[in-house]
C-alpha cells in the first residue's frame, strides 16, 4: 500500500503552464466530480497520461451535495437490484479502506411503530448483511422499545414497539474528492480547476481533444489526447449535443435531473452517535437524520427538475416536507428558524429511451458508459459509494473500442488516498470537523503560519493557507464550502469567517478570491424558502 508523504504544490501558474505543453494525453477528463476524479486517478494509477479540467471546482456540483453515506443501498434491496446493492456494499468496504480519517462506519436505527415493522424490515436487513458477508461492518439487531430510544433518546415515544440497528458507512464528500484529485496528482495526472471545456477538437470524425479555456484570464488552451471522457454530471447531455453537431448525428439526452435538498440543525435534535433511518415516507422516499461533522443532516428529497442549474434552491415544499417528516418521529423538532444551513444537489438519473423522466424516484441509480461514433466516452448516472467501479468501466470502455492500450483492472483497489494515516483512526466523522480530517497530514497543516489562530468552526488560518498552497483552492467558496465544509454546517459562521479567510487568500495567492460572491451565494444557504 502506497502513501504520499509530503503534500504537493498546486501553485496555478505552474498548472496552466502545464497544461499549454504542446502533448497528447492518453486520457482527457472533463469533468472533476466524483466520477471525473475516480476515473483520472485509475488511468494514471494504470500508468497512463492523464488530464482533467473542471468548469468549476471540483466536486462543486452534486459530488459535495450526497447525504454523506457511503452504503449499499437499502432502498435498492428493497427493488429487487441485487446486482447494484452487491457491487455497492463491496465497494464501501473498499473505500472505508482507502480513506479512513475521511469514511467510516456508521450505525443506523430505524424505529418501529406498527407490530410488523420490526421483523419485516429487519429479515430485509438481515439480507443485506448476507450480501455483504465478510464486508459487513456490524450484524443487524432487532431492538426492543427500551434499547432503541437508548440509540434514539429524541425519538417520538407515542406507539412506538421498537426498532432494527444496522450498519453502513458515512463519509465527507468534497473532502474525498479532493483527495482523489491529489492523489491522482500524485501518480502524474495534470487537474486544473476553473478551466471549462469550451469545445471539443474532431478530426476525420473522431474527438481528438478539446479547447478549454482559464477563467480568470481567458487564457486558451488546446488538449490532445486518444481518448476524451464526458464525465460533467447533470450535464453530460450538452457536452454530448456539442460532438453529435459536430459530426451530424443528433443525440436525444439520456439524463433526467432529480433534485435532493438536505437540511442541517444542531445535534440537539438528535443528540446520538446513531443515525435514525425512515424507510418509508409520505412521498415514498427513504428519510435520514444524521449526525455529520458536529451537527445532523436531515433529508433527502426527490423532485424532477429540468433546469440543470450551478446552484439549486430548495422548493418550500420540499423543506416543509423534510421538517414535517422529521416531526412525525422526533419528539423535538426543528422548524424552520432552526435550520443553520440549506443545500441542494442534482443527482444525474440515466433514464430509459421510452420514459419522460417525470417520476425520479423509480428510476435506477446505476450508471451508464456509452461511446459515441466519434470516440466521445460519456459516463454518468451511478453515486458516490460507487465511484471507483464507475472508473472501471470507463476505462473498459476506452479499451473496449479501441481508444487505449488494455490494462489490467484493480490498481485502485487497495490504494490509500492522501491523507491515509499508517495508524487507526481515533476520531469519527460524526464528530465536529477539525484537524483530523488531515489524516496524516494533519502535521504538515499544523506547522504552517497561523496553526493555531483559529477562525470559527474548527477552522485556522494554517488551513486556510493549506487550501491555497496544496488543495487548489482559489476562492473563499472553495475554502469554506469544500475544503472546510463550514458553508455546508452553518452559513452564518462561514459568513462571519469570510472576511479573514479572504485576506488570507489575498495573501497566499495575489488573486481576486471573490469575497462579495461567497457572501452572496452564503444568504442562499441560510435561508429557507417558506
Amino acid at each position: 500500500m502506497t502513501h504520499v508523504s509530503s503534500p504537493l504544490p498546486t501553485r496555478r501558474s505552474d498548472l496552466l503552464d502545464r497544461l499549454a505543453e504542446p502533448r497528447q494525453y492518453d486520457l482527457a477528463v472533463i469533468g472533476g466530480g466524483a466520477t471525473g476524479l475516480g476515473v483520472a486517478l485509475d488511468a494514471a494509477a494504470r500508468g497512463f497520461s492523464v488530464v482533467l479540467v473542471d468548469s468549476h471546482d471540483f466536486a462543486k456540483g452534486t459530488s459535495s451535495r450526497a447525504t454523506k453515506l457511503v452504503h449499499g443501498g437499502v432502498r435498492y434491496l428493497a427493488q429487487g437490484n441485487i446486482a447494484l446493492v452487491r457491487e455497492a456494499l463491496h465497494e464501501r468496504t473498499t473505500l472505508l479502506n482507502n480513506a479512513p480519517h475521511l469514511a467510516q462506519p456508521l450505525a443506523f436505527v430505524m424505529p418501529s411503530y406498527k407490530v410488523w415493522e420490526t421483523p419485516f424490515y429487519g429479515m430485509g436487513l438481515k439480507m443485506y448483511d448476507a450480501l455483504a458477508g465478510k464486508a459487513g461492518l456490524g450484524a443487524t439487531q432487532f431492538l426492543g422499545r427500551a434499547k432503541t430510544l437508548q440509540c434514539l433518546p429524541n425519538a417520538r415515544q407515542d406507539g412506538l414497539k421498537g426498532g432494527v440497528k444496522y450498519w453502513d458507512g458515512q463519509f465527507d464528500d468534497a473532502r474525498l474528492a479532493l483527495a482523489l484529485a491529489r492523489t491522482a496528482a500524485a501518480r502524474g495526472a495534470l487537474l486544473v480547476n476553473y478551466c471549462p471545456a469550451t469545445s471539443l477538437v474532431h478530426e476525420n470524425g473522431k474527438v481528438a481533444g478539446f479547447v478549454c479555456e482559464d477563467s480568470a484570464s481567458g487564457r486558451q488552451f488546446t488538449v490532445r489526447a486518444k481518448a476524451v471522457v464526458n464525465a460533467t454530471g447533470v450535464w453530460v447531455d450538452a457536452l454530448r449535443q456539442m460532438d453529435g453537431e459536430a459530426i451530424g448525428r443528433p443525440v436525444k439526452p439520456i439524463v433526467a435531473p432529480s433534485q435532493g435538498v438536505h437540511i442541517v440543525v444542531d445535534r440537539e435534535f438528535l443528540p446520538s452517535d446513531h443515525a435514525l433511518m425512515v424507510p418509508k415516507t409520505a412521498d415514498g422516499r427513504v428519510l435520514f437524520a444524521v449526525p455529520w461533522l458536529g451537527k445532523l443532516i436531515l433529508g433527502t428529497t426527490d423532485s424532477p427538475r429540468q433546469d440543470v442549474v450551478r446552484e439549486p434552491q430548495a422548493f418550500k415544499e420540499e423543506v416543509a416536507f423534510i421538517l414535517d417528516e422529521a416531526a412525525r418521529y422526533l419528539t423535538r423538532a426543528p422548524k424552520a428558524a432552526d435550520i443553520r444551513s440549506i443545500w441542494v444537489g442534482l443527482r444525474p438519473l440515466v433514464k430509459p429511451q421510452d420514459d419522460d423522466g417525470d417520476n425520479t424516484k423509480k428510476i435506477s441509480r446505476e450508471h451508464t458508459v456509452l461511446a459515441s461514433k466519434s470516440g466521445l466516452v460519456t459516463v454518468t448516472g451511478g453515486k458516490w459509494t460507487t465511484y471507483r467501479a464507475m472508473a472501471e468501466d470507463v476505462l473498459q470502455k476506452c479499451f473496449t473500442v479501441g481508444l487505449l492500450p488494455e490494462k489490467a483492472a484493480g490498481v485502485t483497489n487497495q490504494l490509500p488516498l492522501v491523507g491515509t494515516p499508517g495508524e487507526p483512526v481515533r476520531h469519527r466523522i460524526s464528530d465536529a470537523q477539525g484537524l483530523h480530517s488531515y489524516g496524516a497530514e494533519a502535521g504538515a497543516v499544523q506547522a504552517l503560519p497561523g496553526g493555531g489562530v483559529e477562525l470559527g468552526g474548527g477552522l485556522s488560518e494554517a488551513m486556510v493557507r493549506f487550501a491555497a498552497r496544496h488543495e487548489y483552492a482559489c476562492t473563499v467558496e472553495d475554502v469554506l464550502a469544500r475544503r472546510s465544509r463550514m458553508l455546508f454546517l452553518d452559513a452564518r459562521q462561514a459568513i462571519a469567517c469570510a472576511p479573514r479567510v479572504a485576506a488570507l487568500l489575498q495573501e497566499e495567492l495575489g488573486t481576486d478570491p471573490q469575497l462579495d460572491a461567497f457572501l452572496s451565494l452564503a444568504e442562499q444557504y441560510l435561508h429557507a424558502p417558506m
